[in-house]
């Protein structure tokens, strides 16, 4: 990994490329947000430094609020790059996505209905193997997706290291060390948010393909029915696992049409670049 320094003083006018200049083309908006062209989720383990990261882009310290008729807080805000404008909602700090408690609830059903134009997920890079459970469920829900591996420098410390070229790959979406707390990464994270939100990277993220061979043949039937009701739907295989898996919710929102309704759950006012009600 390569770490930003600052550059000294006198020297020459930044880049278009370089870290310098991305940070010098972000506009915090804090929670001024009358209209935005894109919608940031940001999600992650609990302490993975989800917070740091959300004050770093917003210049807000956690203006919170509750998600509607939901006891669990939420925090929102905005930033402006390179021209354009990006609402970022901070959901619960989760585990898991498979709905077992309210925070779970509330961070999947923003990601699977509200249909975020990229998912931020922060990972600890001296805890990775156990953040990555969360990532690659995330995966499994949305095609639009980058993935930050934050506290390197504690990991360094503890003599690890994280190749984030080969997780990249692996993942199939842009992995982004950092070190949030000291600034380090963050320019990087605004260009792969936005390179992924304008189309500029496209996504292909690894999905596992498990299941056992018992139910492949429903399963498969089912993906089929799923992607003849909703041919925009990204995660029809991932639809189809919970509706075997018996998730009621899923099972409720397929019956309803929530699946295919364009609205953000959760969010208010304005409509996204690529047509998407919120």
């Amino acid at each position: 990994m390569s770490e930003t320094n600052p550059m000294p003083n006198g020297a020459g006018t930044a880049c278009g490329s370089c870290s310098l200049n991305r940070a010098a083309n972000l506009k915090r908006l804090g929670v001024t947000m009358d209209d935005w062209d894109y919608v940031v989720a940001l999600a992650g383990n609990p302490n993975v430094g989800k917070s740091t990261v959300f004050n770093s882009l917003t210049g807000l310290r956690q203006h919170t609020g509750n998600w509607p008729g939901k006891t669990v807080s939420r925090a929102e805000g905005g930033f402006e790059f390179a021209g354009k404008r990006f609402k970022l909602v901070d959901l619960p700090g989760t585990y898991s996505l498979l709905s077992t408690s309210l925070d779970e609830e509330i961070a999947r059903d923003f990601i699977l209905f509200g249909r975020p134009d990229v998912t931020l997920v922060l990972v600890d890079a001296t805890r990775l193997e156990r953040n990555l459970n969360l990532v690659l469920q995330v995966l499994e829900i949305t095609d639009r997706a980058v993935v930050c591996v934050n506290m390197v420098d504690e990991a360094r410390r503890h003599g690890m290291t994280v190749d984030d070229r080969q997780l990249a790959r692996d993942l199939g979406v842009p992995v982004i060390p950092a070190a949030a707390r000291f600034g380090r990464g963050i320019p990087e994270v605004l260009q792969a948010i936005s390179d992924v939100a304008t189309g500029k990277f496209e996504c292909r993220p690894h999905r596992l393909h498990n299941e056992p061979p018992a139910i492949r043949r429903s399963l498969n039937e089912l993906v089929t029915r799923i992607q003849d009701m909703y041919p925009d739907l990204p995660n029809a295989r991932w639809v189809a696992m919970r509706l075997l898996a018996g998730d009621d919710h899923v099972h409720a929102a397929l019956r309803n049409g929530d699946l295919g309704s364009a609205g953000m759950h959760g969010a208010t006012g304005g409509r996204t670049e690529s047509g998407r009600a919120v």
